[in-house]
């Protein structure tokens, strides 16, 4: 069985930055495309960022696009999402999550599966 382990999160004040983390183990890694999800208080998970099995493409919604990065390092098996100009609308928790399907592009929302448990980013006005 997959295991995915988010870290990072944290509370700061609007404009402040964070950077997560998620770590994999059980199942692989290199040949799947990866995402990160979150989800506010009262509302649906949402996706905010995908990458390919191959770190060709990556894809986010309107709502972080610009300041949110999504990357890989394959040497270390860890996904990160650099988070900067943080507003108050980010807080939320975040989950990483692994494609159902190897060689994937991760841009599709629906393909992604193996959640972790997430992991709490605050961010005050």
């Amino acid at each position: 069985q997959v295991q995915l382990v988010e870290s990072g999160g944290g509370s700061v004040q609007a404009g402040d930055s964070l950077r997560l983390s998620c770590t994999i183990s059980g199942g692989a890694f290199s040949r799947y495309a990866m995402g990160w999800f979150r989800q506010a208080p009262g509302k649906e998970r949402r996706f905010v960022a995908g990458i390919s099995w191959n770190a060709i493409k990556a894809t986010y919604p309107d709502s972080v696009k610009g300041r949110f990065t999504i990357s890989r390092d394959n040497t270390n098996n860890r996904l990160y999402l650099q988070m900067n100009a943080l507003k108050p609308e980010d807080t939320a928790i975040y989950y990483c999550a692994r494609d159902r399907h190897q060689f994937g592009l991760g841009s599709r929302s629906a393909d992604f599966g193996s959640w972790g448990q997430g992991t709490q980013v605050t961010v005050s006005s």
